[in-house]
């Protein structure tokens, strides 16, 4: 094997931006790989506050996911990417109650942002630099390295914000050894006095600009393992994987969002119907949970969301949907039975 040569001058930033293009990435820039201080401090104060609640992500280890020499020895810059996710609502099932699906998780956004990646990695790598992608990883903030790289600001609901295009991205990055030059300098927050997001939010979750209550985030509550807290039920709705509603009223977001095209070989899925995941064998969960996060891989934590939306959506004269869930009110699973038996009064097929 032929040894690898010294690194000598890195590609201009333009040239690796071009690099990304064809995998739908709009926008990049550069940081600097220094220790992310300002989202280690705000890390801490989160977990202090209890804000984190039983979270792992980047809050499982602050002092690695805020330090990029701990993800690439000797790291110096950071080469950030941010690709739109947002497509045209497909039609909600007409035919029975259905599950709603936050917006990234459609389709699979981030695989081809990690192929914009990996061709900036393997250029840099060509060069005889260390270059490390991460995309949807918790060994870094890539909203922080993205905002130090001046793609965009924090909005009060806590997303990045990009100047004319809003905040439906994912975000990811190339951790290097290459000297390259920081882009551009932070973007100044956009927001003013705006706080639709804070009073959009189900569940005031929004508890001041830029800070979140995790416990209360429905984002957050429909991952967790566990109960979902009885007062937070109702606000649920028809959810069953994630919440849009701090960024549907944004108005830089939904004055500017760009619109993604969707591969027609590659179905968009925005709703699930819940009787048929509710009758689905584990298998058959897991199936139609696809690639979305579970806790543990483990289909109760999606039966339990979909009884929820169940109770807050179906039709109490349906029924398939009475015997469903007399069914699931003699579950072996207690916390599946809790569930039920709240859908059921919710529906006014018990008493209260």
């Amino acid at each position: 094997m032929r040894p690898a040569e010294p690194a000598g001058h890195p590609p201009a930033v333009d040239e690796l931006t071009q690099l990304t293009a064809p995998f739908g990435v709009t926008h990049t820039g550069v940081a600097s790989a220094t220790v992310l201080e300002r989202a280690r401090s705000a890390i801490h104060e989160r977990i202090d506050a209890g804000f984190a609640d039983e979270m792992q992500f980047t809050f499982k280890n602050p002092e690695r996911s805020t330090d990029p020499s701990l993800a690439v020895r000797d790291a110096k810059a950071i080469f950030v990417a941010a690709r739109p996710y947002l497509l045209d609502d497909p039609r909600q099932p007409a035919d029975q109650p259905a599950g709603r699906i936050a917006r990234y998780a459609w389709i699979d956004h981030y695989a081809p942002l990690r192929e914009a990646l990996w061709a900036v990695a393997t250029r840099l790598r060509d060069d005889g630099f260390k270059a490390v992608p991460f995309a949807d990883d918790n060994s870094i903030v890539d909203r922080e390295v993205a905002y130090e790289a001046g793609i965009g600001w924090y909005g009060k609901n806590a997303n990045l914000l990009l100047p004319g295009a809003g905040s439906w991205f994912v975000l990811g990055c190339v951790i290097t050894t290459a000297p390259l030059p920081p882009t551009r300098a932070t973007v100044p927050d956009g927001c003013g006095a705006c706080r639709r997001c804070l009073d959009a939010c189900p569940t005031g979750a929004i508890v001041a600009p830029g800070v979140i209550d995790g416990r209360r985030c429905l984002a957050w509550v429909l991952q967790k393992p566990g109960t979902i807290p009885e007062h937070l039920r109702e606000a649920v709705g028809d959810r069953l994987y994630g919440c849009d509603d701090c960024q549907e009223v944004c108005p830089p977001t939904i004055r500017f969002g760009p619109r993604h095209t969707a591969s027609s070989t590659v179905p968009s899925r925005a709703w699930l119907p819940l009787v048929d995941l509710l009758t689905a064998d584990d298998a058959g969960v897991l199936e139609q949970w696809g690639r979305w996060y579970l806790a543990d891989r483990d289909p109760r934590w999606a039966r339990r969301n979909a009884l929820v939306a169940l109770g807050n959506t179906a039709d109490p004269a349906d029924t398939r949907v009475r015997t469903l869930l007399a069914d699931y009110r003699a579950h072996a699973d207690p916390v599946l039975r809790e569930h039920a038996h709240w859908a059921s009064r919710r529906l006014g097929l018990l008493d209260p």
